[in-house]
């Protein structure tokens, strides 16, 4: 089997199981020119040497930033993983070689009263048209407040519908990566926030769709101005607007909600596996990276359990 034939395989394995387009074609434009370059050296895909491999990790990183190196690497090995399973190729060459690692980078937080003026901005009616105005601003406002509640990625605040959302339960259900379902969280201010949106704000949006009524077979639980499903680069545009309404810094982004979510729950002395659950992590490791990201509550512990932390009483 050529390696054209066995990427072609692999990525329709990885269509299978759910990948997104976006991976896919990340996926293709990292293992593909490293395919085309052993080819072109008249080396077997399926166990280039050592020599090779190291050749064409100095060509890789020839002008590149290390992230980006990194990146395609994963995506070889990954190949080289599926290919060693379906008894394609003996293993992964790439085992044995020193590749570029990346310090794990620290998510971005803010504080609560930044959550709150974001809120604010959001929830906010701004424009010509009042009616228009209030909808997006009850519609803003719960996006927001969702986004944080539950600790939502933005694909699966677009991806929601309106029977994935129990009010009464305080929960919503969420299609995360790999298309796995799980159930995260609401609070008392998100339900009414979402409340809100569906009584007046949803109606008025659908309402602008030519045709439609307000028992439209629309499943989408947040719409757009033209009363259609809201995508991803809608709710990024959206929320940028508001973030500088808030006069929040630049690096705060859609994800930062996430990241500020997890966090604030760890501050409050959530369990690290409660936090895992909700956010979807398949790996422990990977929500790991929240207990490093405040310090406050690392002096606090360190505070409460060190036997010499605190200062000794003054005589009398």
């Amino acid at each position: 089997m050529t390696g054209e034939e066995a990427l072609a395989r692999y990525l329709r394995a990885l269509a299978a199981r759910d990948a997104s387009p976006h991976t896919v074609r990340s996926y293709a434009g990292a293992i593909g020119p490293y395919l085309a370059w052993l080819a072109g050296r008249g080396v077997g895909w399926r166990q280039p040497g050592r020599a090779d491999l190291r050749a064409y990790l100095a060509d890789l990183a020839d002008g590149r930033a290390r992230r980006t190196v990194a990146q395609r690497l994963a995506a070889i090995r990954s190949f080289y993983r599926w290919a060693a399973r379906e008894g394609i190729a003996p293993g992964d060459p790439w085992a044995a070689i020193a590749t570029p690692r990346l310090p794990r980078r620290l998510p971005g937080v803010v504080d609560v009263a930044s959550v709150e003026r974001l809120i604010d901005a959001a929830s906010t009616p701004t424009g010509r048209d009042p009616e228009l105005a209030r909808a997006l601003a009850l519609r803003d406002g719960a996006i927001v407040e969702t986004a944080y509640a539950a600790g939502l990625r933005i694909s699966e605040i677009a991806a929601a519908t309106v029977t994935s959302v129990d009010l009464r339960r305080g929960e919503v259900r969420v299609l995360g990566k790999g298309r796995k379902e799980r159930f995260s969280l609401l609070g008392r201010p998100a339900c009414d926030a979402i409340g809100a949106y569906l009584a007046d704000g949803r109606p008025a949006l659908l309402s602008r769709r030519p045709g439609a009524t307000v028992a439209d077979a629309e499943p989408a639980l947040f719409l757009n101005s033209r009363g259609a499903a809201i995508g991803v680069r809608g709710i990024r545009y959206r929320l940028e607007r508001h973030r500088r309404e808030a006069g929040l810094p630049e690096d705060v982004h859609p994800h930062t909600l996430r990241h500020s979510f997890a966090t604030h729950l760890l501050d409050g002395g959530a369990d690290l596996r409660v936090v895992q659950e909700l956010l979807g992590h398949e790996s422990l490791a990977t929500t790991q990276v929240y207990t490093h990201v405040s310090p406050a509550r690392l002096r606090s512990a360190y505070r409460d359990a060190h036997p010499r932390a605190r200062r000794a009483e003054p005589p009398r």
